[in-house]
């Protein structure tokens, strides 16, 4: 056949072996020299597996296996990686991005203070550093474990030019805004610096994450085997090792698989830390009803019901060594030698006098003492080991999630609620804003919401999550769900509404609790509504030109009001909740079209914001409602220096703060 060997006796051979043969171009291009060296570098690895670093022989450390002498210049225990550099270069850059509102929420938005903001993450969490800085609870996040099969965003071509990059990841969504996917790289097990990738991915996140942090607020982050061991030294780099508060192991499935390669895959971790450990404090978890069960009353006790315990102690002490006498059957007891009692012989005989010392139903036992439940610690430790059935499993989430989506598989790898409650228990405070910027199906905000219903409190959440597609072939994509955001927005959605049912069926189970936010807005990432100085594009007069219109109208022609109110408000360090109106100045002002002007009103009068006209009579109005700050577009003031001259000291003289852009 052609395109097949010729040669009869290797022919045959491949018959024998039922192979396909060789082609000709195959044998002759050298492409099997590949195979060779890789079964170098695998005999290579057998003999010094230490020499190797993601898949690659390092240099260094082969000629110290080899016993070179070698002199390894400013040794230190530090984490590095190929891309440290870029990773810092990246957490350095400032965003010009933006967050813009939208109708996509529920309830009204100026009283809800649940946010959901979709867009990329690392630029979310760099607008959010001014507005949110030390504001923040708890954060808790579910990353890519770095699997081998992960897409994920990390730096990458700093050579390029912006112009290269924006042609180079320029999908858009319906409203031409970029949608960054272009960012997203496959990071293979085959690629040569795939812990690298990921630590680059990480570092910034986790950086900016700790400054939003309160001083008494944590950070839980899950993962697997994959990166546990690189995720703890990130951690203790960006946190410090003296914040590290523990390492949980959570049982995520509850029956082993006996189909596993070797062992049975049965947990994950979760890294806590506490951004300052001398501040932060961890609640105790509510006891179980198995824990209370252990106190009986069989004597009918008035201080309620008691479990006993030991009141021997090893070593022999001479004040230790006495004869103890039940007050009903007169019996003597003594500790056995080498051993002592735990009270002295007065402290004993005031015990056994109110009661606190159990001799047996019969008074004929050896005595015991009283611990009663009221005196106890009304709580228990968290511990490290997280059971299934205490915090939930992979099925339990899946259950969830399938519950809410009307029994499709909506979301392949979603976390249980009680786990996320777990730790939302360990750090409450009824007033508490908790984040996750790997948001995912939305567990995080579901149990917010239902922890606030279930102890009446009123914490907040803010989710992050990218637009990231769904596959065209996924339950998600044919339910009508094209992104991973638009899952978790919906399901936000259902568990709000399945709770307003809940408390219109039983409005008795609310009645002792404060009313709860049952509502959040939603904020897209945007791209600036202002134009971008660009001195590294100029190279002829005509670009700079173009430059120079930058500061005659910075307002690009697609921006809205509202958007660029809300830019202005928090590159001034507004939060997301911020209440904002656009008010109606007085009818004298408003009835002579030459003089009416349109504000908007922030926090409650703090702040006004004028961004289409101004005027004399405006400016007079806008002093009546007494504001801190008044912000306003210079180019309102193009070809009338005189009303700006006289705005800044009208401003002045009432102590408000003037400012314009």
């Amino acid at each position: 056949m052609k395109g097949e060997s010729v040669d009869p006796i290797r022919d045959a051979s491949n018959k024998r072996n039922k192979a396909k043969p060789e082609s000709l171009s195959t044998a002759m291009d050298g492409s099997n020299g590949a195979s060779i060296a890789q079964d170098k570098l695998s005999k290579l690895k057998k003999l010094f597996p230490e020499i190797f670093t993601e898949g690659k022989v390092d240099p260094e450390k082969l000629r110290l296996a080899i016993g070179e002498d070698l002199n390894i210049q400013n040794e230190r225990y530090v984490l590095n990686w190929a891309g440290k550099s870029d990773a810092f270069r990246v957490l350095q850059t400032p965003t010009t991005a933006t967050l813009a509102p939208t109708s996509e929420g529920i309830g009204d938005a100026n009283k809800t203070g649940n946010v959901f903001i979709e867009g990329e993450n690392l630029e979310v969490l760099k607008i959010l550093q001014k507005s949110y800085y030390g504001k923040i609870k708890m954060i808790y996040i579910d990353p890519p474990y770095n699997t081998g099969s992960d897409n994920f965003i990390y730096p990458d071509r700093f050579s390029e030019s912006k112009e290269e990059y924006l042609k180079r990841i320029g999908e858009k969504d319906e409203e031409g805004y970029l949608l960054k996917e272009g960012l997203f790289r496959k990071n293979s097990k085959e690629s040569g610096q795939y812990h690298s990738n990921w630590l680059s991915m990480m570092y910034p996140r986790l950086f900016l994450a700790r400054n939003l942090l309160k001083d008494d607020g944590v950070i839980f982050v899950s993962i697997d085997d994959n990166e546990v061991h690189n995720l703890r030294l990130l951690m203790n780099e960006v946190f410090g090792e003296e914040n590290f508060l523990a390492n949980i192991v959570w049982q995520k499935i509850h029956s082993t698989k006996n189909d596993a390669k070797y062992l049975s895959d049965d947990h994950e971790y979760v890294l806590l830390y506490a951004k300052n450990i001398l501040e932060c404090t961890i609640n105790l978890l509510p006891r179980t009803e198995q824990m209370d069960n252990r106190y009986q009353n069989p004597d009918n006790d008035p201080r309620g019901p008691w479990s006993s315990g030991d009141l021997v102690a090893n070593e022999e002490r001479k004040d230790g060594y006495y004869d103890v006498k039940s007050p009903k059957t007169k019996k003597t007891f003594n500790v056995p030698k080498g051993k002592h009692w735990v009270y002295s012989q007065e402290n004993m005989k005031s015990y056994i006098k109110e009661g606190r010392i159990w001799f047996g139903k019969d008074g004929n036992a050896f005595p015991r003492l009283k611990r009663y439940l009221s005196e106890v610690q009304q709580g228990k430790k968290a511990d490290t080991l997280w059971l299934s059935d205490e915090v939930g499993h992979n099925q339990e989430a899946t259950r969830e999630t399938k519950s809410i989506f009307d029994d499709k598989t909506i979301f392949d790898t979603p976390k249980p609620v009680r786990l996320i409650t777990q730790m939302l228990k360990l750090t409450k405070g009824n007033d508490d804003i908790i984040l996750d910027f790997f948001a995912g199906s939305g567990t995080t905000a579901h149990a917010v919401l239902d922890l606030n219903k279930e102890d009446g409190g009123n914490r907040k959440f803010i989710c992050v999550q990218l637009p990231e597609k769904t596959k065209n072939d996924s339950e998600a994509f044919n339910a009508g769900y094209k992104t991973i955001a638009d899952i978790c927005k919906e399901r936000i959605r259902r568990v709000i509404k399945k709770i307003k049912k809940e408390k219109q069926d039983n409005p008795s189970l609310f009645k002792d609790k404060t009313e709860m936010d049952l509502g959040f807005k939603v904020f897209k990432l945007k791209n600036s509504n202002f134009k971008i100085w660009r001195s590294d594009v100029i190279e002829n007069g005509k670009d700079l030109a173009k430059q120079m219109d930058v500061f005659e109208e910075p307002v690009k022609p697609e921006a809205k009001a509202s958007n660029m109110v809300w830019e202005i408000l928090l590159k001034s360090g507004y939060d997301l909740n911020t209440k904002v109106e656009e008010i109606e100045m007085p009818k004298q002002v408003r009835h002579d079209k030459k003089d009416s002007c349109e504000v908007y009103s922030a926090s409650e009068g703090e702040v006004i914001i004028a961004l289409s006209k101004i005027s004399q009579s405006a400016i007079k109005e806008i002093i009546k409602l007494k504001p801190k700050r008044c912000i306003c577009l210079d180019s309102l003031f193009a070809g009338n220096d005189q009303l700006k001259t006289n705005t800044v000291l009208q401003m002045k003289d009432a102590g408000i703060e003037f400012k314009t852009i």
